[in-house]
């Protein structure tokens, strides 16, 4: 049995498609409301919530596999009770500024969650995302309404990745043998600028998308009121603020792990272009 976590989201929906696919057994998928949760055929769907560890129990029984998204509760006591279910193997989502941006807080904490992972006693992989393509859906509400997009470092190229491709290296850690013990900083195959985003959800509208360069200061108020200040701060220094050649390095690791070259930004923006609409 694989449980997936975060099940309604980007990672784990295109996950349990891909599980389901390749007919990896019995599949649960965690959500909140499961009434409400829209499933593959087969997969069944289960309730819990990171906030009260106690109802991830039933979650948890019979589970051998966890795809664990972190940082949505406490992590220490989800890997305990992980472990007294007797899940065997764990795959985390973590973040690859673990290694590009060790010094900001989020990176400390996944790091904090990864030795917590590894010291728990069960298999573990660990993915390392680099930014998601679909960070871009905070534009959406704005093209919809033909408003302008702003964002701060217009003009900086980070290898985003698309996240059915995390799903797809999630996947094969899961079902295939040679992946316990193993940790793969993940991107896109190339680097992809703000602006460039933009034009592409552009070009698959068949219509302008406006543009404009906003400075720091001002992405960081908006931030601030929603993430707060020290997130604010680090999610800008990633962005464009504090770049370094380790954060901007396009890897192979989807290709090598998977077998299929990862996908474009472009890709993305065609599959989800009703989200702009």
């Amino acid at each position: 049995m694989i449980l997936v976590t975060g099940a309604t989201g980007n990672v784990g929906s295109a996950l349990l498609k891909e599980l389901q696919a390749c007919g990896a057994g019995p599949l649960r998928g965690l959500t909140r409301d499961a009434a409400r949760a829209v499933f593959p055929e087969g997969v069944e769907a289960v309730e819990g919530d990171f906030a009260d560890t106690a109802s991830l129990k039933p979650a948890l029984d019979g589970v051998r596999s966890l795809f664990l998204v972190s940082r949505l509760g406490s992590d220490a006591d989800i890997l305990e009770a992980a472990r007294q279910a007797g899940v065997e193997h764990v795959v985390l989502v973590s973040s690859i500024t673990v290694q590009t941006h060790p010094h900001l807080g989020p990176a400390g904490e996944n790091l904090a969650v990864e030795r917590l992972l590894k010291d728990s006693g069960m298999a573990w992989t660990i993915l390392r995302p680099t930014q998601f393509a679909s960070n871009s859906l905070m534009w959406a509400a704005s093209i919809r309404e033909h408003e302008t997009v702003r964002a701060p470092y217009a003009d900086t190229g980070l290898p985003t990745i698309h996240p059915a491709d995390i799903a797809s290296v999630a996947r094969v850690a899961l079902t295939e043998p040679g992946h316990h013990g193993r940790t793969y900083a993940l991107t896109g195959p190339e680097p992809v600028t703000a602006r460039q985003q933009a034009e592409a959800i552009a070009a698959v509208l068949g219509r302008e998308v406006p543009f404009a360069e906003i400075s720091r200061q001002e992405a960081h108020a908006r931030m601030a009121a929603v993430f707060g200040d020290e997130a604010a701060d680090a999610v800008l220094d990633v962005m464009g603020g504090d770049v370094n050649d380790e954060i901007l390095t396009v890897r192979d690791t989807v290709s090598q792990v998977t077998g299929s070259p990862a996908r474009p930004f472009r890709q993305w923006a065609a599959e989800n272009a009703a989200a702009f609409r």
